[in-house]
This record gives C-alpha cells, structure tokens and sequence, in this order.
C-alpha cells in the first residue's frame, strides 16, 4: 500500500503544478480527519459533484462528514469534481478520482454518495463515477463496485438519476445515516452481496431504491404508476424530519480549507424549514415543519466553531434567519460577545420590514456593506398569486429606514415568468427599481454620506418544481424569457441602476429535469459522452450539445418543461412524500389564481398541507429561555 500511495503521491507532484488552484486537490487541512483504513468495517465517500470551493460551503455535507467519522466502524473520506485542466491530467497520468484523505480510489470505497443540490451537476455525477472508474449503470457493476447512494433537496424527484443510484435517503439525514450504517456494518459481517444489502435498507424510514420499482408509462407518455418490484417495497417513501434540533449531532469543529471557499466563516443553523408559503418555494415545502435552536445551543455551537476555526465571520443561516424568535436578542448578544475579538455577525437574507434594518444596522455598525431584499415581482397582483406577503409599501418603507440609517447600496431580487405573468407585471419590476433608487437619493441628501445611492436589480427565471403548487404550470418558453428580459434592459437603462439576469437556457434545462423522469437518464449519459459536464457554470455550458443529446435519444425536452399538467396526472416523484399533501398544492394553486394569499402557520391558523398529522411532527418554536412550545 505504502508503495502505492507513494507513486500517487510522486503523480501528484507533477500534475498539481500544471492546474489551477491545486489546493483543491492536497490534504491535510485544519480539522480533516483521518483513520486507519485497515481498521475500520465501512468506508463512504462523500463526493460533492461540483470544485472544492463549491462543496466546502455546504453545511450539510460538512455535518454528515463528523457525523459519520465520530463512529468506530465508519470512516468518511471527501471527494470533489476536478476542473477540466485537472481532469485532463488525470487521464493523461491514468490517475483515477480519489478521496482526499486516503488518496484512494473512489473505487475502493463501500459506499459513494453524492449530495443532490441542483439538477445541473447531474452531468457532473456520471463523470465523477466515470474518472473513477466506476460503471455508471446499476445493473453493468459488480460485487467489486461501491454501493452509489443519493440524498439532497433534489432526491425529492431523483428519477433521472434512477438508473444511476442503488439507494437514496430521503429528507433529513442526521438521524438516518445511523440507521444505514449500521445495516451496513452488519450486512459486510455477514458477507451480503449487493442485492441482500439493499433488501436490508429497504425498511428503513426515508430509504429509496430505484431497481425495486418500474415506471408504467400511459399511451401519452404520462406516468401511470411506479410499480413496486419486491414485496415489502414501500408504495410511499416518506422523509426523515429531525424534529428536536437541539438535540441534533452539530460539529464543533469544521475543515477549514487552505484556500478561499464560497462561504469562507463559522456557519450555525438558527431554524429549519419555513411556513411563509411562498407557491414557487420548494424548500418551503420539502423542509417543513419549522424547527428552531435555542439561543443557548447556538452559543455554544458558536463559540466553538469560533474557537476551532479562527474565523472571523458568523453566518446565521436558514431559509429565513428573520423569522428566528430571538433573532434580535441572540445577533445583540453575539455583536456584544465577539466585537473586541474581531469576529463579525451576518445573516444571509433579510425581511422586507424595518425591524430587519434595524437588525442590519446593528451588525454592520462599522462597516456597511449593502442590503439585499427579494421582492420577487413587480406588482402587488403577483406577489399576491406567488404568496409573497409584502407590500409595496413594506418595502419603500424599508429602503427608506436602511438609505438613512447609511446604506447606499441595495440589492433586490426578482422573478420572470411566474404564473399569471403579464408585461406589466415586468415592467413593474423596473418601475419599483427606479423608484427605490429615488427614495435613496432622496434620503442620502440629508446624511453627510456623499456617495450616490445603487440599486442592483438580479432577476432570475421561475422554474417549477416538484412538490410546490406550481409543480402543474408551464414553464416560459425560452423566447417569451427573452423577450422580458430585453424589455427590462430598455427599462433600466438608467445611471444607479445595475441589472443582471440568469441564462434562460440554463432555466430551460434546470425545468427539463426538475420534472424529469427515468428516461431523461439515457440522455444525461449520451450529454455526458458528447463533453457536458460543469453545466451550472455559465462557460462550460454547452446548449447545442444538449440539444444534441436529447435530438440523438428521441427525446423532447419541451414536453417536460413547458407542458401544463392537470390535477388527476401522476407525477415521477408522486412516491416521494413530504408531508405535505398534494390537495393542499392544487388548493393553493387554485389560491393564487384567485389572487388569494395564505398565512403563515406559525402566527395564525393552520393551513391544512397535512404535515403535522401525516409525520406526528409540528412546528417548535422557542418561546421561552431554554424551551420549545409546539404550534
């Protein structure tokens, strides 16, 4: 082994020298684990389908890495997709993908999971099995091969990746990843083949195995049913909730990477899930309840991380930080607590209100950055179809209060081609951009701040996704995309306004494979074989190719994305459940076509999606110092 390791290693040494950012690629950070390979019953990669610096910001992956290494019988080794010039030279020096930490082979390891956040990197996944020499099909690998499993947000319509994947776990995987580890641990005592192991997963809650169903496919192409192929195989995969995340395993140290990653800072998650019910939101769907951390744990998550890490940022995360209970009392105390250390507070998303001016202004004290706000459409009607309960007047309000307090930059989001969209609507974007660029001039005359106002404006194009009441729509054709954004490039055209917007092409193909299902896998194979891969970054995307692909498997691209369904129709990851009932969708489809909005469940009455009596699980909110109150 030592030999080996050492030719690996001298390999290395010529290639690093030859590719960018070779820190990528090197071992050894801060905080990395290793183990003795000879000791340890199951080894899993985790392997992040996208660079180094992409993979090291995600939380959840960082979590599952001490999760499992805290175990005797587990090890976890990382693996990142290389760039292109390293690719090149891994082929060139017949160097296969390895992990970082043992230098091995993909290929050696029990098990390789792939963390699923954006349809995107699928073309990423089959090259990674492809460097590593691992057969890309379920049914070519042998006994030899590792087991390939799944988990992520996009696992709640995985079938493209069907044939791919021998087992997913589905939801939230702090508790689950025990469970498998341990059928695995057992099943290698037993010297279980492949097949036996999987039979062994099938119960567990949240466990899905794609070779156990078959899709049936009515005479117009649509899903007729997944039909389960094993007796005992679950009709319904419901997913896994952590439902006391006080109690949840939290690192107290995290890897802290050689060179600069996306999210380079001590990250703590103050809540999880999100009941605002925003109708294009899937993670308000799929992460539901909402659950939130005491302060105190927080504190203490933080000042260890603080303390292991040398960073100089905190970073309160969420899908909404806003909403937190204590947020104002735990950002005080934590401003108060770390200001002579150097160390800094953020918050990755901020209310349209005033109190989240307030809560800025006490974070960037000394250093104001910019504000960002997401608004998501132009006039008030769509906001009210979408369910974005803010107003006009909320925002104008906040911009005022954040231009006065000192900012000159804001930041605002927004969507096109929602459902119901009119050119109006998207000429009103332009009109409430122009008018938040006046309020700031009209409010940094009457501080001494010199500097003009900013108003960026970033519109991305709506994708429907699956388990969301816009999971029925038609998604906007690339041309009708096109011709929104040009109107919005004629519409602000004006000094102090910046505007940028999304690749439609790129929307169109994230829409294709949202809702794809299993026979989109043969033409994700044929794009990866034509050169697609890094497809969510904007310079190596290669629309013809794709078009190819699909031309080349008898495929129609346009059928998945801009096709309107109907209620009775049976989708590809109708098997996947949520929770959250698929009545409740179309009845808040039909809302927003009425123009109705829905409250938010944590404040008012319950909303009816069927959660809390479908999982046993609520919303646990904390009400008071050291304690949760259900909802």
């Amino acid at each position: 082994m030592e030999g080996r390791l050492t030719k690996l290693d001298k390999k290395l040494g010529e290639i690093l020298p030859l590719v960018s950012k070779p820190a990528r690629y090197t071992n050894n950070e801060l905080n990395s684990i290793h183990k003795n390979w000879d000791e340890i019953a199951i080894k899993m990669a985790l392997a992040f389908p996208d660079v180094y610096e992409v993979g090291m910001a995600n939380l959840g992956y960082k979590i599952l890495y001490h999760i499992i290494n805290e175990r005797e019988d587990a090890l976890a080794e990382r693996a990142y997709a290389p760039w292109l010039d390293m690719e090149e030279k891994m082929e060139e020096y017949d160097l296969p993908l390895f992990a970082l930490e043992s230098r091995k082979s993909l290929k050696e390891f029990d098990v390789v999971g792939f963390t699923l956040q954006y349809e995107l990197s699928y073309s990423n996944i089959l090259n990674m099995l492809d460097l590593a020499k691992i057969p890309r099909l379920v049914t070519e690998r042998t006994e030899d091969d590792p087991l390939i499993c799944v988990g992520g947000p996009c696992v709640f319509n995985m079938e493209p990746l069907a044939d791919f994947v021998d087992f997913a776990v589905v939801g939230e995987a702090e508790e689950a990843i025990h469970e498998v580890l341990d059928v695995l641990v057992t099943a290698k005592k037993e010297g279980l083949d492949k097949e036996a192991t999987l039979l062994k997963l099938m119960p567990i809650p949240g466990v899905y195995i794609p070779k156990f169903y078959e899709p049936v496919y009515n005479e117009d192409q649509t899903l007729k049913e997944l039909r389960p192929l094993v007796e005992g195989a679950p009709k319904k995969i419901i997913k896994r909730v952590v439902e006391d995340l006080d109690q949840a395993m939290f690192p107290d140290k995290f890897i802290v990477p050689f060179m600069d990653v996306v999210h380079d800072r001590v990250v703590v998650e103050v809540l999880r899930g999100c009941t605002r019910g925003c109708r294009f939101c899937q993670a308000g769907m799929i992460y539901r309840p909402v659950r939130e951390r005491s302060p105190e744990v927080l504190k203490e998550q933080i000042a260890k991380l603080v303390k292991s890490s040398g960073y100089e940022e905190i970073s309160l995360t969420s899908l909404s930080s806003g909403d937190y209970t204590y947020i104002r009392e735990l950002v005080m105390d934590l401003v108060e607590e770390y200001k002579e250390k150097g160390v800094a507070v953020s918050l990755p998303s901020l209310r349209v209100d005033s109190f989240s001016v307030q809560l800025a202004s006490e974070i960037q004290k000394f250093r104001k950055t910019g504000l960002t706000f997401a608004p998501e459409a132009g006039t008030q009607r769509l906001r009210d179809v979408i369910n974005k309960n803010v107003t006009e007047e909320d925002l104008y309000e906040t911009v005022r209060g954040a231009f006065a307090a000192g900012w000159h930059s804001i930041k605002l989001y927004f969507m096109i081609g929602l459902p119901t969209e009119t050119m109006d609507d998207v000429a009103g974007i332009a009109e409430l951009a122009k008018k938040v660029l006046a309020i700031g001039k009209e409010e940094l005359k009457k501080t001494q701040i010199k500097r003009r106002p900013t108003v960026s404006v970033s519109v991305s194009s709506f994708v429907p996704k699956p388990h969301t009441p816009f999971q029925w729509e038609s998604q906007d054709s690339i041309e009708l995309i096109r011709e929104k954004q040009n109107l919005l490039k004629d519409l602000l055209k004006v000094p102090g306004i910046n505007f940028q917007y999304h690749d439609v092409r790129t929307s169109f193909l994230e829409g294709v494979f949202s809702r794809g299902d299993r026979r989109l896998g043969r033409v994700l194979a044929k794009a990866v074989d034509l050169g697609c891969r890094f497809d969510g970054w904007t310079e190596h995307f290669k629309y013809e190719t794709w078009l190819e692909a699909f031309e080349l498997c008898g495929v129609d691209p346009h059928w998945y994305a801009n096709r309107v369904r109907e209620y009775p129709e049976v989708f590809p990851w109708d098997h996947m459940d949520t929770g959250v009932s698929k009545r409740f969708l179309w009845r808040e489809k039909e809302q927003a076509y009425a123009e109705v909005t829905t409250p938010d469940c944590r404040f008012e009455d319950c909303t009816g999606c069927a959660l809390c009596s479908g999982l046993q699980v609520k919303n646990i909110l904390k009400k008071q110092e050291g304690a949760g109150d259900e909802y």
